[in-house]
């Protein structure tokens, strides 16, 4: 004999129950079947509702009903044919009218009782078994129908009542070794007392009816049919990859499920457990997938982690106090007044030194928790021997799990570093003996975040995944994200990381997808999205708190170049060609630096200085190894190296530098460029990184523009006072043709002093032949004192400037 379970959802309405029956009469042609369903999907909470409604004195739980009745009358006008549904119907009435009944005297009485609400929850079951049973006998007529609660036996424990084993497993063996049918379809989840009086075995005690069953009768096997394809390694609601586990051991498999794996109500796995009965998990809607079977074999593949699961709405109670060290008997009382309210305590955590006792329960009980608990210690918390206990409300627990955890080391620094790398705070920690499962104690805000990072480490071949939330999408804006849409499968499959753009933005619009944003279509989704908001972004990436969140500034943006301690404060790492902020003031530059550190969040500017050359990466290095830098020549400006090596008398100033906007090459205001500002701040950047203390005002900027151009407005009047003043920048060329020399702006920082500025560069001189928008830095160090490391390359333009930051990006995700 085989025990077959169908869910709420296998069950919603009548095209589901037809895939039911099909299965059904599959499987009665090669065995006897017992045949355990739950009430219609929505149906068991619909009667909850109504329940407190009524006893609210609300007159509304009569239209609950009505949608009830239509839910169970639509389905059997469906399943049975025409000529056969009066009888059926009227019977279903009867039920409905008993049901209304019941709710009638908790509206005139304005109460639910324990007792009361068990019998108006069984009414799901109770009509869903009746309808399937009576369908089953349309296509096989040696079927039948047992009510549950003439077999299942229990206490009086309204709500999760306890099963009495024994009488039980009598009536049912004597039951079953009598009847004849190939299939009983009997109610899930509802049971009687001994004195007759409905009780229920728990939400999900449909699972545990068809455990009892097959314990009982030794069934051959178990089937569990849901909607997924089996148990997963994770929540695969939360967890997008998440992947079915093929087969499971009953221990593993019961760590799962009590810590939230939803596929399978936790007491299920008892009764089987003693008999050696193997359940299988199977899909409804996907009969044929292979599922998960459990069994007191477990195969791994290697892996000694098999699930990662969790449980929300958790309160953790931590009582404590000098009075418990050294006291026997303090953790019998605080369990003994736990059980005497019926508080199921889910988590368990003492410190060595007795000084304290951490539980974790369910956020509904914790009120009643603390206040029992208070009560009980009363003495001791007046003579200020224990304080009052402590209430943290809107935690979870997440946990790993695994047979196999115990042969493995390095498990527990596993998971409690890739947690700490994501910034996910452990408020406490349990791991029992046997090492089949590792526990902690998390924020809930922070489990999606939690539950990814934690698969993506055990499960996903180390593919880490960058979730990038881009402002600034220009000329370079464009670049990058067409460069992330080109390399997303090389960088999958070669290095293991999956980039996805969350969240773009510009000066109008922004748009979010957590699901990763198209990249065929960015544009008109940006295009379509709601209004650009800088606060408002920021709420969204800390609301979304995915792992490996990266704040990608691509603009040259003050006020955006503000936001990065928000970002850094939140573990968001902060990916930027933006400068300001690195040029800011040093007490900010030095704060921004500490928080990466402090909250893990990576601060990466490489693109700040030389685009995408590897100048900062090679200071760092330098002074990571021990050097120490002397002195700095440099040209740090593509664009205005590109100005001045395209001015001659065939080009004016003005146009040359018309078309060094054209090209990119500049920024969107052409004077920070001009005016020596965006040079300074890139030698101060070079600067710092080298272990100086320096701010911008100490740089000395040898301007070379009239100060009427820079007085101007907007771009046109800057543009018009070029071509007033183009005399002074003629005469200016005039000068390094006579000197035969080339015009290059020249940073330089030597003996603590540093300034930017026009220089006449001589033939012999390392920068004369500097082409194009071309860069070049010359370090002096202790290593390198007579021939200066030299870094030489293009540092403008969009397509360089974007593949900076993507390198960025990418060293990253190879962290």
């Amino acid at each position: 004999m085989k025990v077959l379970k169908f869910g709420g959802t296998s069950v919603a309405n009548a095209k589901n129950i037809k895939l039911v029956l099909d299965i059904v009469l599959s499987k009665a042609k090669n065995d006897k079947l017992i045949v355990v369903v739950s009430a219609l999907s929505k149906v068991t909470d619909l009667l909850q509702l109504a329940a407190s409604k009524a006893a609210s004195n609300d007159e509304t739980y009569k239209d609950i009903v009505a949608e009830i009745e239509k839910k169970h009358l639509d389905a059997l006008k469906e399943l049975i044919p025409v000529s056969e549904q009066s009888s059926l119907l009227s019977h279903i009435k009867r039920i409905i009218n008993h049901l209304e009944t019941i709710l009638d005297g908790c509206f005139l009485l304005g109460e639910l009782s324990a007792r009361t609400s068990d019998t108006i929850l069984s009414f799901g079951e109770l009509l869903s078994s009746y309808i399937i049973a009576e369908s089953l006998k349309q296509n096989l007529k040696n079927s039948s129908y047992k009510d549950s609660r003439e077999l299942i036996k229990t206490n009086n424990n309204y709500g999760k009542a306890a099963v009495n084993f024994e009488v039980t497993n009598l009536l049912t063996t004597a039951f079953f070794s009598a009847n004849e049918s190939q299939v009983v379809v009997m109610p899930g989840f509802i049971a009687s007392s001994l004195d007759e009086i409905n009780t229920t075995l728990g939400r999900g005690g449909s699972d545990y009816t068809a455990a009892i069953m097959a314990g009982a009768l030794n069934a051959s096997e178990l089937e569990i049919w849901t909607d997924v394809n089996g148990m997963f390694t994770a929540n695969p609601k939360i967890v997008k990859q998440a992947q079915p586990i093929a087969t499971i051991s009953y221990q593993e498999a019961m760590e799962l499920s009590h810590f939230g794996a939803k596929v399978l109500y936790p007491p299920t796995i008892q009764p089987v457990l003693r008999k050696n009965i193997p359940i299988h998990i199977k899909n409804t809607f996907e009969p044929e997938s292979e599922g998960t079977f459990i069994s007191n074999v477990s195969v791994s593949n290697g892996n000694p982690v098999r699930g990662i699961s969790h449980i929300e709405n958790i309160s953790l109670i931590t009582l404590e106090g000098p009075g418990m060290i050294g006291v026997s008997g303090s953790s019998k009382r605080l369990f003994e007044v736990l059980s005497q309210e019926n508080i199921n305590v889910i988590f368990i955590t003492q410190a060595s030194s007795e000084h304290s006792i951490c539980i974790g329960i369910l956020n509904s009980d914790a009120e009643v928790a603390e206040n029992a608990i208070n009560r009980a210690f009363e003495i001791e918390i007046v003579q200020n021997k224990i304080d009052p206990c402590i209430v943290e409300k809107n935690l979870c627990i997440i946990a790993l799990v695994g047979e196999n955890m115990k042969n493995h080391q390095g498990l527990s620094g596993r998971m409690f570093s890739t947690l700490g790398k994501n910034n996910v705070n452990i408020r406490a920690i349990a791991q029992g003996a046997s090492e089949r499962n590792i526990s902690a104690v998390i924020n809930e805000r922070d489990v999606k975040k939690a539950l990814n990072t934690l698969h993506e480490n055990f499960f996903e071949e180390n593919t880490k995944q960058l979730n990038l939330f881009v402002m600034g999408v220009g000329n370079v804006g464009e670049k990058f994200i067409e460069q992330i849409h080109q390399q997303k499968k090389f960088l999958k499959e070669n290095l293991k990381i999956n980039v996805r753009v969350i969240a773009l933005s510009n000066s109008r619009k922004m748009h979010f997808d957590e699901d990763a944003i198209d990249l065929d279509s960015w544009q008109a989704a940006l295009e379509n999205g709601e209004t650009a908001s800088k606060e408002l972004f920021i709420e969204k990436v800390a609301a979304l708190n995915l792992r490996n969140s990266i704040f990608v500034d691509i603009t040259a943006n003050a006020d955006v170049a503000a936001t990065y301690e928000h970002f850094l404060k939140q573990s968001v790492g902060v990916v930027t060609c933006n400068k300001i902020a690195c040029a800011s003031a040093y007490d900010n530059y030095k704060n921004l630096k500490k928080l990466s550190r402090q909250y893990n969040a990576p601060f990466l500017f490489e693109t700040n200085v030389g685009a995408g050359l590897p100048i900062i990466d090679t200071v760092k290095n330098l002074i990571a190894s021990g050097d120490k830098v002397h002195k700095i020549q440099a040209v740090l400006s593509g664009s205005l190296n590109f100005i001045f090596n395209n001015f001659d008398n065939d080009n004016s100033f003005h146009d040359v530098v018309k078309e060094a906007g054209v090209q990119g090459f500049t920024e969107p205001d052409p004077k920070i460029d001009l005016s020596g500002i965006d040079v300074a701040r890139k030698i101060l950047i070079l600067i710092r990184e080298s272990g100086y203390k320096m701010e911008i005002e100490d740089i000395e900027n040898q301007a070379f523009l009239p100060k009427e151009c820079m007085d101007t407005a907007n771009n046109e009047e800057f543009f018009k006072s070029l071509i007033t003043y183009n005399s002074h920048f003629e005469g200016i060329l005039a000068e390094a043709v006579q000197k035969e020399s080339r015009l290059k702006f020249v940073a330089q920082f030597e003996n603590g002093k540093a300034s930017v500025g026009l220089q006449f560069i001589p033939k012999d001189h390392p920068f004369y032949n500097l082409e194009g928008k071309d860069n070049i830095v010359l370090f002096y160090t202790d290593r390198y004192v007579d021939q200066p490391l030299l870094i030489k390359g293009a540092g403008a333009g969009a397509a360089v400037t974007a593949s900076g930051i993507f390198a960025d990006v990418i060293r990253i995700g190879n962290v």
